[in-house]
C-alpha cells in the first residue's frame, strides 16, 4: 500500500532446488503470513507451504524475517502500487479518493487473496526485538499517510479544497478508515457492504466548492 520500495536484497546460496520458482514460493509464504501473522508462522509451516526445505529457505531468503520483508514488498507491488499511482494521477481529488477507496474494498475482499491488508493484519504480535520488521511496517503506514497528505496539499494548490483544510488530521482519518476497512474485510462482509463503508471516504473531504459565477 505504498509507492516506495522495501530495501531487502535476496540472499542467494547453496541449497536452492534446481527448478525453484521464487515467485510461487514467495506467494505461498505471503499467504501463510497473511493468514497467521508473522510470529505464529513457523519456519516449518512456511517450508511446507512453499514446498522447500529449511536450508533452501535460508539460502534463498536469508531468514524468516527477510522472507517476511520480501513477501511484504511483493504484496505492496502486486496489489497497491498501481492503485496508488492512479490515485496520485487523478486530477480531481474527490474522484481520486472515491476511486481509490472503492478499489481498496475490492482488493481487500478479492477472492484471489486472504481478506484484509497484510500491512495491517500480518504484522501483529511481533516481538520487540524484531526492530527491522516493526520499523518497516511503521514506515509503510507513514507512506500511506504521506500519500494522502501530498494529494490533499495538491488539491489545496489547485483550489479544489479550502486552504485551511487540516491536512494532517484529514490524511490520518483517511488512513484510519483504510485500516478499518481491512479489519472489517476480515470479518466476512460482503463486497457491497465494504464498498458502502468505503464510500464515506470522499465524504470526509470538505464540500466541493461552488463554481464561480
Amino acid at each position: 500500500m505504498s509507492t516506495s520500495r522495501i530495501s531487502n536484497a535476496p540472499c542467494r546460496g547453496k541449497g536452492r532446488p534446481r527448478a525453484f520458482d521464487r515467485e510461487r514460493a514467495l506467494r505461498r509464504a505471503l499467504e501463510v503470513f497473511w493468514r497467521q501473522g508473522y510470529e505464529p508462522a513457523s519456519v516449518a509451516t512456511l517450508c511446507k507451504a512453499m514446498e522447500i526445505n529449511p536450508p533452501s529457505l535460508y539460502a534463498t531468503f536469508g531468514n524468516k524475517a527477510s522472507l517476511f520483508l520480501e513477501a511484504l514488498r511483493y504484496y505492496e507491488q502486486t496489489y497497491w502500487e498501481a492503485p496508488a499511482a492512479r490515485f496520485l494521477a487523478e486530477p480531481d481529488v474527490y474522484a481520486a479518493v472515491a476511486n481509490f477507496f472503492q478499489e481498496a474494498a475490492q482488493i481487500l475482499l478479492s477472492p484471489e487473496t486472504p481478506c484484509g491488508c497484510m500491512v495491517v493484519l500480518a504484522a501483529v504480535n511481533i516481538a520487540d526485538d524484531e526492530r527491522e520488521i516493526i520499523e518497516t511496517v511503521r514506515a509503510l503506514r507513514l507512506e500511506i499517510k504521506k500519500m494522502f497528505a501530498d494529494r490533499l496539499r495538491r488539491a489545496i494548490q489547485d483550489g479544489q479544497i479550502p486552504p485551511d483544510t487540516d491536512v494532517p488530521a484529514l490524511s490520518g482519518a483517511l488512513c484510519t478508515l483504510l485500516e478499518g476497512l481491512s479489519l472489517q474485510a476480515r470479518d466476512g462482509l460482503f463486497l457491497s457492504e465494504l464498498k458502502a463503508m468505503a464510500a464515506h471516504a470522499v465524504r470526509m473531504l470538505p464540500p466541493r466548492p461552488a463554481p464561480r459565477a
